[in-house]
């Protein structure tokens, strides 16, 4: 049986993993930019994480995170993952729908950008 110390890893693991699909998201169009074949696993992503801004879905991340720290005997958050992780850092509290409408928006603008570059 999982112990309460092994749900508390794997929360943390899956919380590490969907920080690093957000950077991909946000970022990893200039990785394309040095190996244009990643752009097949890249633009399924990018287009994944602003539906998620735009739509206001919550990513199965969050809510796999969220089950595996009320295993852990600690509380979920009600929020998404931008909101608790990222948004403190960078805002501070209160994310709005508008907020989040921009941060798509700002994936979007990166991403085309880079792919404008890419396929010239």
């Amino acid at each position: 049986l999982p112990t309460r110390m092994g749900y508390n890893v794997a929360a943390t693991a899956v919380a590490l993993l969907h920080l690093a699909f957000i950077l991909f998201v946000v970022l990893g169009g200039l990785l394309v930019l040095k190996w244009p074949k990643l752009m097949w696993i890249h633009i399924p992503a990018a287009v994944w994480g602003a539906l998620i801004e735009f739509a206001g879905w919550w990513c199965p991340l969050t809510k796999w995170e969220n089950l595996l720290l009320r295993e852990a005997g600690r509380a979920g958050y009600s929020n998404g993952f931008i909101a608790h992780y990222i948004m403190p850092v960078i805002y501070p509290p209160g994310l709005t729908r508008g907020t989040e409408i921009l941060l798509g928006c700002i994936v979007l603008a990166i991403n085309v950008a880079v792919y404008v570059r890419v396929f010239r």
